[in-house]
């Protein structure tokens, strides 16, 4: 994927963690339990680290090797979609199933964390 659809996507991911964590304080609050509610806001928080995370890598991708944006990019958007998707699904249905596909997400965060030091070690950003 080119790099301005990467900064695309990483605006889209932060505007929604913004409006998913107003939801969630407004909308959600008297709805779910303190627990839910605390599952649904560390999606939203990984969603708007990661979202910040992708946009500053598109600031270096002149620096560091097409391959190494591209990993860590997709890396990062599985890590979002699989993380963050499945706590939200988590606190607002009783799909007690989506529980492992949580750290699928968090290992896709490492994965996209560890190719980025790699390819900034290796262009020596």
């Amino acid at each position: 994927m080119k790099l301005h659809r990467w900064v695309s996507v990483a605006a889209i991911g932060a505007g929604l963690a913004v409006g998913l964590g107003a939801f969630a304080a407004h909308g959600l609050k008297t709805i779910l339990s303190e627990y839910q509610l605390a599952i649904f806001k560390t999606g939203v928080n990984y969603q708007m680290w990661h979202s910040l995370a992708l946009l500053s890598v598109c600031g270096v991708a002149s620096r560091l090797s097409s391959r190494c944006v591209a990993i860590v990019s997709w890396a990062w958007l599985l890590g979002v979609v699989a993380f963050s998707g499945s706590l939200y699904l988590l606190a607002l249905t009783s799909w007690q199933w989506l529980g492992p596909v949580t750290p699928i997400g968090g290992m896709s965060f490492l994965v996209g964390w560890a190719a980025l030091a790699i390819g900034a070690w290796r262009a020596k950003c």
